[in-house]
């Protein structure tokens, strides 16, 4: 057996020696054991077993909230996206923006990433008080983190191809953004938006529960006086509107790119 064999053998050994110290000290830190897990089981059968049936009346109230929550996650979606298209050339390096101002927008994008939506949510609660209005703020402004940071890597990774034919020809640069640059990143740029749409609906049912409208607010409410069927109501609306968009996004996607 080579050294260099021995030698990587080593390193993944010590690197799983490292994960597991890691991993047991961060199951310490939360007290987290085998036997909390053991006897947290039945408890979960029994809240699940008290969903089941679904409180029925609750499906025209249900839907409308789950409706409320994927129209949210539309709204804040597209405003990020339409924001985001031009962020996201100035934080690319390829496209002639000057260095300082890459740098800068890079920042920017970083620093709105480091807010969960739920943080956004409570304080566009406070802001603006409980609404739809507030979700509709968070996730637009921490979609911006994340589209900003796709859309410029993908802006990177443009053919060069089509640019330098332009470029010889005698075009000039809104002739070499129109039919060069812009054709190359807008399916990309609408896929990634239709993936992160997928998230922002989740995202939405979440931010009910500090108030920013959707269903979250019914699930709040229900799990505060333990409406267990209510519940299990709301989280059959959640799952059937999640899948079917998961699926009809999906589909999108794959017609695009």
């Amino acid at each position: 057996m080579s050294d260099q064999s021995v030698s990587r053998k080593i390193r993944i050994i010590g690197n799983l020696v490292v994960l597991a110290v890691v991993l047991l000290w961060a199951a310490d830190g939360m007290n987290i054991n085998l036997e909390r897990i053991r006897t947290g089981i039945p408890t979960i059968g029994r809240i699940v077993a008290a969903m089941i049936p679904p409180d029925t009346s609750f499906l025209v109230q249900s839907s409308l909230a789950m409706l409320e929550s994927i129209q949210i996650a539309i709204m804040g979606t597209t405003v990020a996206a339409i924001l985001t298209f031009p962020i996201s050339f100035l934080a690319a390096n390829n496209v002639g923006v000057p260095g300082v101002v890459v740098w800068i927008s890079k920042q920017i994008l970083n620093a709105i990433r480091t807010f969960p939506e739920l943080i956004l949510g409570i304080f566009f609660v406070a802001s603006y008080g409980p609404g739809a209005l507030a979700g509709v703020m968070a996730i637009g402004l921490n979609s911006i983190g994340m589209l900003g940071k796709l859309n410029s890597e993908i802006v990177e990774n443009i053919d060069r191809g089509p640019i330098e034919a332009l470029q010889s020809s005698g075009a000039n640069g809104a002739e070499i953004f129109l039919y060069a640059v812009f054709p190359q990143v807008l399916p990309e740029f609408v896929a990634t938006a239709l993936y992160r749409f997928e998230l922002n609906l989740r995202n939405a049912t979440v931010l009910g529960l500090v108030g920013a409208g959707g269903i979250g607010v019914i699930l709040l409410q229900s799990l505060q006086f333990r409406r267990w069927p209510v519940v299990g109501m709301s989280l059959l609306a959640v799952i059937v509107a999640v899948t079917a968009i998961d699926y009809t996004s999906a589909y999108i996607r794959k017609r695009i790119i």
